[in-house]
């Protein structure tokens, strides 16, 4: 039975991963940050484990790591994210706020990807995915959002030498955009729902090789520029 380890699993495209690769007969381990209060989660059937986690505790990330120490994890799903200030301007007052959304969208994808690497060498062919946004892309930047902007340029850039250091070692690592989803940080507005993005999604996830490793994808299978 593969493994899939999850973080930002309570709601959004997080939820909707978990409930598709469990009932796909997956063993899960969804996190967040407050499994009690994640109702909808928790009624997911399947084999799905639910496991407290904020990714900024290193601590805590070090524990969960620790407690799955044994166990082969297949495919690491780095979905946890914040988006900051939402009017996309950057002024003197921001800067805590710009260093929080580092913190969760930047540094902490990378710290749970280095400290679960020993079970994710314990499984065949692992996978890495990390949630970005094209909104990180150079190639694409249209202004504003800097905060946002500049969290999903630093993992990307992250994750891309993470791949190119972990493929001698048979781990795929992609970087993904999930589109402009309807979800409690997209919005109403949005153009696509969750379901629409993840179906995308865990398609690209599921037919990723070796070969691809160090790609950014849309969605939709297309490949983005960095």
């Amino acid at each position: 039975m593969p493994t899939l380890l999850i973080t930002g699993a309570n709601r959004g495209i997080g939820l909707e991963f978990v409930k598709r690769y469990a009932a796909e007969g997956w063993q899960v381990i969804a996190c967040c940050r407050d499994p009690q209060a994640a109702a909808a989660l928790q009624a997911v059937p399947g084999k799905v484990v639910m496991e407290k986690l904020e990714v900024t505790d290193y601590a805590a990330v070090d524990r969960l790591a620790k407690a799955y120490a044994d166990s082969a994890i297949d495919l690491l799903l780095n979905n946890a994210g914040i988006y900051g200030n939402r009017d996309g301007t950057l002024s003197i007052s921001d800067f805590d706020t710009y260093l929080k959304v580092l913190q969760v969208n930047s540094v902490a994808p990378m710290k749970v990807a280095l400290t679960l690497l020993p079970s994710l060498k314990k499984a065949k062919a692992a996978k890495i995915a990390t949630i970005s946004s094209r909104m990180g892309s150079i190639t694409h930047g249209a202004g504003g959002s800097y905060v946002y902007r500049a969290s999903k340029a630093a993992i990307n850039a992250a994750m891309h030498n993470l791949a190119l250091d972990l493929k001698p070692a048979g781990i795929t690592c992609i970087v993904l955009h999930p589109g402009w989803v309807k979800t409690d940080m997209g919005g109403q507005g949005a153009d696509i729902t969750a379901e629409t993005s993840v179906s995308g999604l865990k398609k690209t996830i599921d037919g990723a090789t070796l070969n691809d490793t160090g790609k950014f994808f849309n969605y939709d299978g297309s490949e983005l520029p960095w």
